[in-house]
C-alpha cells in the first residue's frame, strides 16, 4: 500500500497549546495529590489558600462572572476541589463539618502510633491506690534501696516487678549519681528499665528544684535515647509512659517509614525525653526540626549495633551536635573489643558493668543444631512446627525476601505465619507484631530487624533458618526466647555451605551446640565429623 501524499496531519496551533496546557495541569494536579497523601505540611497550607477563591457561576447565557481569579483559573479550582474531595487521604479530617452531621470527624491523635510522634496510649494500667500497705510495700521494696523515689517504685511495683535485676542493682546507682556508664548484658535482663528508671528520676528532681526556685521548667529536649530499630524505639516510649505515669516527664519518639508531620507536632510540645533513630533524627535535625544543645543525658541502647561501621558515622554526626558536658550511658548485650575501644572515646571515667561474660548466651535457653540439606530445609521446619512442642515461634531467615517467600510457603502448607523486615511499612510491621503478640499468628518469620527490640512474652522456639553472617547476631536471636527467667528452645538449621557460620558461632560462645534430635532430623546433611 502507497503511503499517502502530503504533509502530515497535525493539530491546529490553539489545540496543541491547549492539549499542553491541559497535560502540564494533571502532571501538577498529580504531584499535589500525591503531596496532601503524604500529610505534607504546605500541600494543606496552599489548598486551604486555595478554598478562598470564588467558584465563578454560569449566566443564563452561557457567559461566566468575572472574579479577581481568570475563568481558567477558576474552572482548575472547580476540576481541583473535586478531585481533593474524591482523593482525600484517610484519617484527614475537613476544616468544616458536615450539613448531615455535626459531630467532627474522628481522627487519630498525634500518639497515634502508625505515625511515630507521641507514643500510642498504653494500654489502661491499674494503679496501686495510696495506702498504708501500699506505702510499706515501698518503703520495703528493693527499688526504694536502690535510691529511686516513691512514684518510680509505685509503677514497678503496678507492673508486677518485685526484685531488681543483676543489671539494674549495678547500673541504677552510678546514674543516679551522675556517672558515665558501660554496661554489658544479655537481651531480657531489664536494660531498658535500669536506664529509664534513674533518667525520669533525675529529671523529675530538677523540675522539682526548678519550681522551688521559682523558675519555669526547662522547655526542651534534656534526654536523648537513640535506638537502632523502629520496634526497640516504641517498645523505650512505653516503658516511659508506664514508669513515669505519676510523674510530669512529657516524651516523644520519632523514626523512620512513616509521615513526619505528626513528629513534628509532637516535637513543638519541647518533649523532656526524645526517643529516636538515627536516620529520621538526623533528616529532622538538617531541617531545623530537632535542636538538641539542651541535651543533658545521652543513651545508646544496643551499643554494639549503633556504633558497628555501618551507624558510626550517624552517630558522629549526631554527636557533634550535643553539648560538651553531658552523662553519656551505653548499653548493649555484646561489647567486642573493636567496639569498647571506640567507646572509650565517648565516656568519661565510666562504670563498667558487666553481669555476664562479654559474649554469653542465656542458660535457660537450650541449643541445638539440625544438620539439613538446603533442599530440605522447609520440610524440616515444617516438622518442627507440626511436630515439636512450639507454642509462639520467631524464625529468622537472611535475606527479606526470603522470609516473604518462607511465610507464603508456610501459609500454602496451613501453619499460620507473617513477615517482618525492613522492607515492611511501619503500619505493616505493626500489624504483623499485633498479630504474633496476640496469637492469632503463632509464627512469625523475621530478618534481623526483629532481632533486637522485640519484647513478646511466651516465645517458646527460636529457630535459625538461615545462620547469620556475623556470629554476634545469633546471640540476639536466640535472646527473644527464655525471657524474664522462662525456658525456650533455639534450633540452628545448617547446611553444608553454612559450616563455617557454625563454627564462627561456637568459637563466640564458646561453646559446642549439640544436634537436634527430633523427628525433624532427615539423613540428607551428613552430620559434623
Amino acid at each position: 500500500m502507497k503511503k499517502a501524499s502530503g504533509p502530515p496531519m497535525t493539530l491546529p496551533c490553539a489545540a496543541r497549546r491547549d492539549a499542553l496546557t491541559l497535560s502540564q495541569s494533571r502532571c501538577r494536579l498529580a504531584r499535589f495529590l500525591v503531596a496532601l497523601w503524604r500529610d505534607d505540611a504546605a500541600a494543606h497550607d496552599w489548598m486551604r489558600s486555595r478554598r478562598a477563591l470564588p467558584i465563578p457561576r454560569q449566566r443564563g447565557n452561557g457567559q461566566t462572572n468575572k472574579t479577581p481569579a481568570s475563568s481558567a483559573e477558576c474552572r482548575r479550582e472547580r476540576v481541583f476541589r473535586f478531585e481533593v474531595r474524591s482523593f482525600r487521604p484517610r484519617n484527614h479530617s475537613r476544616s468544616h463539618s458536615s450539613s448531615n452531621n455535626n459531630q467532627p470527624r474522628s481522627q487519630p491523635s498525634q500518639g497515634d502510633g502508625r505515625f511515630g510522634g507521641a507514643p500510642a496510649p498504653a494500654p489502661v494500667r491499674v494503679s496501686t491506690p495510696i495506702t498504708p500497705e501500699t506505702v510499706a510495700a515501698v518503703e520495703a521494696s528493693a527499688f526504694t534501696a536502690l535510691g529511686l523515689l516513691q512514684p518510680l517504685v509505685r509503677a514497678v511495683l503496678d507492673d508486677g516487678y518485685e526484685v531488681p535485676t543483676p543489671v539494674q542493682r549495678e547500673v541504677i546507682p552510678p546514674i543516679l549519681a551522675a556517672r558515665d556508664v558501660l554496661a554489658a548484658a544479655q537481651t531480657g535482663t531489664g536494660k531498658t528499665a535500669a536506664f529509664v528508671l534513674p533518667l525520669l528520676q533525675r529529671l523529675h528532681l530538677a523540675n522539682v528544684a526548678a519550681t522551688a526556685a521559682g523558675a519555669p521548667q526547662p522547655a526542651r529536649i534534656r534526654v536523648l535515647i537513640l535506638t537502632p530499630t523502629r520496634e526497640l524505639a516504641s517498645q523505650i516510649a512505653e516503658s516511659i509512659a508506664a514508669y513515669g505515669r505519676h510523674l510530669r516527664i512529657r516524651h516523644a519518639v520519632v523514626y523512620g517509614g512513616v509521615s513526619q508531620h505528626r513528629q513534628e507536632i509532637a516535637l513543638r510540645q519541647a518533649p523532656d525525653m526524645l526517643v529516636a533513630t538515627p536516620g529520621r533524627l538526623l533528616d529532622l535535625m538538617n531541617q531545623g526540626v530537632v535542636r538538641l544543645d539542651g541535651v543533658e543525658y545521652f543513651v545508646l541502647d544496643e551499643a554494639d549495633r549503633m556504633l558497628d561501621m555501618g551507624f558510626i558515622h550517624d552517630v558522629k554526626r549526631i554527636m557533634v551536635a550535643l553539648p560538651t558536658v553531658r552523662q553519656t550511658l551505653l548499653f548493649s548485650a555484646t561489647i567486642p573489643q573493636t567496639i569498647e575501644s571506640l567507646a572509650q572515646r565517648l565516656l568519661r571515667d565510666p562504670v563498667r558493668v558487666s553481669v555476664t561474660p562479654s559474649v554469653t548466651t542465656a542458660v535457660n535457653v537450650e541449643q541445638s543444631v539440625l544438620f539439613v540439606a538446603k533442599i530440605d530445609k522447609r520440610a524440616a521446619l515444617e516438622r518442627v512446627l507440626r511436630e515439636g512442642k512450639v507454642e509462639r515461634a520467631i524464625v529468622f531467615t537472611r535475606t527479606k525476601h526470603g522470609a516473604n517467600r518462607l511465610s507464603e510457603q508456610l501459609e500454602k502448607s496451613g501453619i499460620d505465619s507473617v513477615a517482618i523486615h525492613g522492607n515492611k511499612s511501619q503500619n505493616a510491621r505493626e500489624r504483623a507484631l499485633s498479630a504474633f503478640k496476640s496469637g492469632t499468628t503463632r509464627v512469625l518469620v523475621a530478618t534481623d530487624v526483629a532481632a533486637r527490640g522485640i519484647d513478646v512474652d511466651g516465645i517458646s522456639h527460636v529457630i535459625n533458618y538461615d545462620l547469620p553472617d556475623v556470629a554476634e547476631s545469633y546471640v540476639h536471636r536466640i535472646g527473644r526466647t527464655g525471657r524474664a527467667g522462662a525456658t525456650g528452645s533455639a534450633i540452628s538449621f545448617c547446611d553444608r555451605d553454612e559450616r563455617g557460620l557454625l563454627a564462627d558461632i561456637e568459637r563466640l560462645i564458646r561453646r559446642r551446640l549439640p544436634e537436634f534430635a527430633a523427628a525433624a532430623k532427615r539423613p540428607a546433611e551428613p552430620p559434623r565429623a
